[in-house]
This record gives structure tokens, C-alpha cells and sequence, in this order.
């Protein structure tokens, strides 16, 4: 669906995106990460054909975003962060005008718009003025028209935006029921989404490529410690004790409730200590009441991977 390959964009003798390649498969939810000014809008801004690469072949919908900007266009549903809507306009009469620019006539025109109305939750204001609603709704709305005219990729910057906890959640559900008639590359700064719902991460920071694949692959790979919380009723130097085994390099006492203290042990990456502390706890006469591993975070895994990233000159 997307085949990115050395792509590069200069600005003004800064390149904002420094040959960088990868690739989309059809019906992929791909999450795309990076902090502010590492590239992802050029990038997206490429890929929905309004701006021309500086070098390097970009294709979507297997055209060529220079060459066919055109069918390029009709291929992409882009929703950008700050939605140009019209405010003055009423919600289904938007969508209706946004529609005949897509080309939609007719019985077409209603039954679409209809359709992303009810999938997007905005039927209920559909006479409203755009400029009276919430953000929340203005997002719902911008969704919406990039839904209208069925395309086979949708290119959403920070969906979720300024909406509350239930919308959030709302909007990752209808986001997973549109695969995989719908591929989709999600720019968010939220990790829990991409962890969620998202089949692969693209992490770029200063424009370069840091890493492209499955939120557990790179969380296997991350050097940075596991955690395992324990909380124990026992005898002894409990700390020591669990300091003792392979691979815990430290523990720490987080906190006491009664004759219950709970200990984080931190663990070498890639190593499981679980087994290992209950046999202890059962040696010891110990008693436990919490024994779980925590993971690094796709936060964690691109904190490690920027440190590592030596900056542009």
C-alpha cells in the first residue's frame, strides 16, 4: 500500500527527512512516532502527494505521489492535527460539499455520508454549525470526511486529539473495525494507543529512520532493565535475599503496608525471575501477595533509541 524508499526532503538547506524507506502492507494499522520537528508531517505531506519529494521514490495505491499525485490523492483519506473545517457550515452540510469535491453524486452522496456520520458518532449534530461544537466533535467530523470517499489508506495525524477518555477509546475501536478494508498510518504522541491498536511503530527522530516494527519486537530488543513487583510477608533480609538472584541487578523497598512490604526488583533485560522468586518465597516460608513483570514501554524504546541517535550538525 506505501512503498517509501530513500526518501529525502530539504527545506531551505535543512533536510527534515534524510533518506529514510520503508514499507506498508495492506490492511496494516502502522503507528507513527517521533517528537515535534523529527519529520513525520513532511513525511506525511509526501505521502498524500501535496508536497514533492526532494529525492527518493514514494508510491501509494501503487502510484506515484510526483508522477500521479492525482490518483494519489483519491487514494488518501488525511485528516491533519488542526482540521481546516469550515465553522460556518452545518455538520451534514459539510460533509455533502466535502463529498461533491470527492466526486459523490446522488443516492451515493446519502449513503455515504450517512455511513461516516453513524460510524463516526456525529449524526446526533448533524445540523449544528461546525463552529459550535466541541474539539471533540470537530475531530469526529474531520474523521468523518476523511472516511467519505471509501479510500484504501487513511493518513490520521493525533486523531484522538482533545477528545476525553470514552471518545478516545471510541475512536481506537472504530479504528481497528476498519481493517482491513482500510490500511492506516496513525501519527500520535499517545504510546498506549500504538501499543494497542497498531500492528507496527515507525520511530523517526532529526528525519532519520530509528525504527520500524511490532511493539513487542522492540520491546524485546530495549537494553533497559525489566521490573518485577513483589510484595511479601516474610522473615529475614527479604531485600538481600531477592538481591541474591542471577540477574537482578537492584531492589528496591517501595513501600510497607503492615506486615506486607512490596520490593521492585530490577530485572536484565530478556531474563524471567518469576519462577525463580516463588521457589524462593516456598523455600523461605514467604507470603506472597504480588508477583508481576513490567515490560519496557514504547516510551522506553524510544527514549534508549533517540539517546542513542547522534544529532544532525
Amino acid at each position: 500500500m506505501i512503498s517509501v524508499q530513500d526518501l529525502t526532503k530539504h527545506y531551505a538547506g535543512r533536510i527534515a527527512v534524510d533518506h529514510i524507506s520503508f514499507d506498508v502492507e495492506p490492511g496494516e494499522i502502522v503507528g507513527f512516532l517521533g517528537p515535534n520537528g523529527a519529520g513525520k508531517s513532511t513525511t506525511m505531506r509526501v505521502l498524500t502527494g501535496f508536497l514533492p519529494p526532494s529525492s527518493g521514490n514514494v508510491r501509494v495505491n501503487g502510484f506515484d505521489v510526483f508522477r500521479e499525485s492525482l490518483d494519489v490523492k483519491r487514494s488518501v483519506g488525511y485528516m491533519p492535527e488542526m482540521a481546516p473545517l469550515y465553522t460556518e457550515m452545518k455538520v451534514k452540510e459539510y460533509l455533502r460539499f466535502r463529498g461533491e469535491l470527492k466526486g459523490l453524486r446522488g443516492r451515493n452522496m446519502r449513503t455515504r455520508v450517512g455511513e461516516v456520520m453513524d460510524l463516526c458518532s456525529i449524526t446526533d449534530v448533524r445540523r449544528r454549525l461546525i463552529g459550535n461544537l466541541s474539539k471533540g466533535y470537530r475531530q469526529r467530523v474531520a474523521l468523518a470526511d476523511a472516511l467519505l470517499h471509501e479510500p484504501p489508506l487513511l493518513i490520521l495525524d493525533e486523531p484522538t486529539s482533545g477528545l476525553d477518555p470514552v471518545q478516545i477509546r471510541q475512536v481506537r475501536e472504530l479504528l481497528s473495525s476498519l481493517r482491513p478494508k482500510h490500511t492506516i498510518l496513525l501519527s500520535t504522541h499517545i504510546l498506549q494507543e500504538v501499543e494497542q491498536i497498531c500492528d507496527r511503530v515507525l520511530m523517526i527522530h532529526h528525519g532519520r529512520l530509528l525504527a520500524y516494527d511490532t511493539p513487542a519486537n522492540l520491546t524485546k530488543k530495549l537494553r533497559a532493565l525489566t521490573q518485577v513487583f513483589v510484595e511479601v510477608d516474610g522473615k529475614g533480609d527479604i531485600a538481600a535475599a531477592l538481591e541474591s538472584l542471577p540477574a537482578v541487578r537492584k531492589v528496591i523497598e517501595e513501600s510497607k503496608d503492615g506486615v506486607w512490604t512490596r520490593y521492585v526488583l530490577r530485572v536484565e533485560p530478556g531474563v524471567d525471575v518469576r519462577e525463580t522468586v516463588m521457589k524462593m518465597a516456598a523455600d523461605k516460608s514467604w507470603k506472597l501477595r504480588e508477583l508481576h513483570r513490567q515490560l519496557p514501554s514504547l516510551e522506553d524504546v524510544f527514549v534508549e533509541l533517540a539517546a542513542s541517535e547522534p544529532v544532525k550538525s
